[in-house]
């Protein structure tokens, strides 16, 4: 039978929907029947794509004996954290505060009040890895509950002391003034601690942190240094011949369990493909290296295939498992390999050694006896080995990575978790709006436009607020910091590629409802408006996690906003937020990286380009030659430019569309020629 989460839309949630636990969703029912039958409750909080929550659900959720025991003694709520990243942020600090450390599936023991007293994450089933089983936790915190309730009721107490006191501390500062130092500070933090052999920051696991890369190579641009966009590089490189990217489908696995990005767990989220995807366009643009253009197009070309309703809204995530085996529908042995090319290609027999020999593959396997994809030799090599010329080398290789994905397309693919956020929507709305006016594709700019129009009418209330979630044509819950932030950053991306002020005007709408209702007087942005369900405290995350912060990418948009609007109240805004988190993102520069490409966009030379007329098509294309973080930009032909200072005073000359260059509160004289433009965009790098 069914429990409470049957009516739920969550595809996590419905995945425990028939679990012999009662499970409720989060809300006032489980909290009141908790109450009145003097319960704990138990909070689980995963998502669909998460291996170690099927792990636990098959293990403990499924088992008859542990759910009655659930059942008995607790009062149990399900919950899905890219549903609720709110109670998901607010009792993950919880956990760290209690065990130091967190991770997913989350397991919290809460009083009647939603008060934490308790938690940690995986259970096992049986004691072993060094934990007790989920059983024993269980009944071990059902005899406290019931003989030790004071020693309860004063470790929760305790603990919301400490949540307050931290979250009062995130917004002290003992400067409001902008300091370039930090951003070197930064940078020679990053120098110190990187992995100059596998590439990226620690050891394993190993997750790709695109926005640590993204400052790296602003950093690369402001000061020319080699050594900076060296560690960029070596990431990008190591990341793209590595088992986390799919060598035949294009896209990233969501991390490596080991530092040499061999071995992933084989989940991808949207945001990752939505950061990395841009990550790499930007590799190329800087660089001009033309395998970080591929890595680009072919992620958002799996995007597309793979993760796009027809609606016009992205899926959030496939999951890491298919018939019950983890990364079965990735895996290869030499004999599939020789088979599926054979199939089609009667006589290939040297393609597929050829295949074999670039890609990795061995009898014994990198992974449960089979084979990880990853590029053991370059098409150099192999042509060399094989006595071939490079070019064929490359086709051969290339005609049998389609094979031998089309082959694998009739595997049973992994579990789709079909939910649409908008946070997630609106980063790679930003991705498809930028690659499509870098690349000039209109297949990308017709994808990121239908996005658009899916968030502005989907998944927003009739007076404009964002809504979080949508699934199966409907929308629900109150947005977060991150959706509007993350959207409205999107749709100037959109804007800035067709300069179409219907979306210039979307963007700055939700700017303006994150100034209203995110807000804190004390400087920055809480994560959940001021007219959402309250928790035990108002959370208010800083650092980066797997998405960057959502108040790091509001300051962002709302200098830009200033430098577009003449609004210096947006500047303002914006330079506080920055200001009371600068010395810690110094100091820890992995966690805040958002935050220091914030602070880039504060502290580098004001750079702004007004482009007025008809044909501005080639002046546009000087600008956008290059990869400029930091240069503000609009175009048109001064017609319904309401709100956009730049465009004020401005018209083409001659009949001819003109460039207007201001740097540091100067503007130069205007220019026709693309010839002037890029001299004088030059002479201000």
């Amino acid at each position: 039978m069914a429990n409470h989460l049957a009516n739920e839309t969550s595809p996590y949630l419905l995945q425990h929907a028939h679990n012999p636990v009662d499970w409720f969703p989060w809300g006032d029912e489980a909290f009141d029947k908790a109450l009145a039958e003097d319960k704990p409750v138990f909070l689980s909080v995963g998502y669909s794509a998460c291996h170690w929550c099927h792990v636990m659900g098959h293990e403990s959720f499924e088992d008859e004996a542990t759910a009655a025991l659930m059942n008995k003694c607790f009062i149990s709520i399900k919950v899905d954290r890219e549903e609720r990243p709110d109670i998901d942020s607010v009792y993950m600090s919880a956990v760290q505060a209690m065990t130091g450390s967190g991770g997913w599936p989350m397991s919290v023991f809460l009083t009647p009040q939603a008060m934490p007293f308790y938690g940690g994450t995986y259970f096992p089933d049986k004691s072993r890895y060094g934990m007790p089983s989920f059983s024993e936790v269980l009944t071990q915190i059902a005899s406290i509950w019931t003989n030790r309730r004071d020693e309860i009721l004063e470790a929760g107490a305790t603990l919301r002391r400490t949540l307050e006191r931290d979250a009062a501390s995130s917004t002290h500062a003992s400067s409001l003034a902008l300091e370039t130092g930090v951003l070197d500070a930064a940078t020679r933090g990053l120098l110190g601690s990187f992995d100059r052999r596998n590439g990226g920051w620690g050891d394993a696991p190993k997750f790709p942190q695109p926005a640590v890369v993204e400052f790296v190579i602003r950093r690369y641009l402001a000061t020319g240094d080699a050594a900076v966009l060296g560690m960029a590089t070596t990431t990008l490189d190591a990341m793209m011949h590595g088992g986390i990217y799919d060598q035949l489908g294009g896209g990233f696995h969501r991390y490596s369990t080991d530092e040499k990005w061999l071995i992933p767990h084989f989940e991808k989220m949207l945001y990752d493909n939505a950061q990395l995807a841009r990550l790499n366009l930007h590799g190329w643009q800087v660089t001009g290296n033309e395998a970080y253009r591929r890595v680009a197009c072919e992620t958002l070309d799996y995007v597309v295939r793979e993760m796009l309703d027809p609606t016009g809204g992205f899926f959030s995530a496939q999951d890491a498992d298919s018939e019950n085996e983890e990364g079965r529908f990735f895996l290869w042995t030499p004999d599939q390999v020789r088979a599926a090319l054979a199939e089609t290609s009667p006589g290939s027999d040297e393609d597929a050694e050829l295949f074999i020999a670039a890609y990795g593959i061995t009898a014994s396997g990198n992974f449960e006896g089979k084979n990880i994809l990853h590029v053991s030799a370059s098409p150099q090599e192999v042509a060399q080995a094989f006595g071939l010329e490079a070019e064929d080398a490359n086709r051969r290789l290339a005609n049998a990575r389609r094979t031998l994905l089309a082959a694998r397309e009739l595997r049973v693919r992994p579990f789709l978790d079909g939910k649409v956020l908008a946070s997630w929507n609106g980063l790679m709305l930003a991705a498809f709006a930028e690659a499509a006016r870098v690349l000039g594709r209109s297949d990308y700019l017709v994808v990121a436009e239908n996005n658009a129009e899916f968030l502005l009418a989907q998944m927003r209330r009739p007076d404009g607020r964002m809504l979080r979630t949508w699934q199966d044509g409907g929308a629900k819950l109150n947005g977060y910091l991150e959706d509007y932030a993350f959207v409205a950053d999107g749709l100037l991306g959109l804007y800035e590629t067709t300069f179409e002020p219907r979306w210039f005007f979307a963007a700055r709408e939700l700017s303006d409802m994150i100034v209203e209702h995110f807000s804190d007087p004390a400087g920055g942005f809480f994560d959940a408006s001021d007219d959402h369900e309250a928790l035990i405290i108002r959370p208010k995350g800083l650092q980066d996690a797997a998405i960057p912060s959502g108040g790091a990418v509001a300051t962002e948009m709302l200098l830009r906003m200033a430098r577009l609007t003449g609004e210096q109240s947006y500047a303002d805004l914006g330079e506080t937020a920055a200001a009371r988190v600068q010395q810690t993102a110094a100091r820890s520069p992995l966690g805040f990286a958002q935050w220091l490409a914030a602070l880039d966009f504060a502290l580098a030379p004001r750079q702004e380009i007004a482009i007025v007329g008809e044909d501005w098509a080639p002046l546009l294309k000087v600008v956008r030659a290059r990869y400029r973080p930091n240069l503000v930009i609009v175009a048109g032909n001064g017609e319904d430019s309401r709100g956009i200072a730049l465009f004020e005073g401005r018209k083409a000359l001659s009949g001819r569309a003109a460039a207007y260059v201001c740097r540091q509160f100067a503007c130069e004289p205007p220019v026709n020629e693309p010839c002037e433009l890029e001299g004088l965009l030059n002479s201000s790098v």
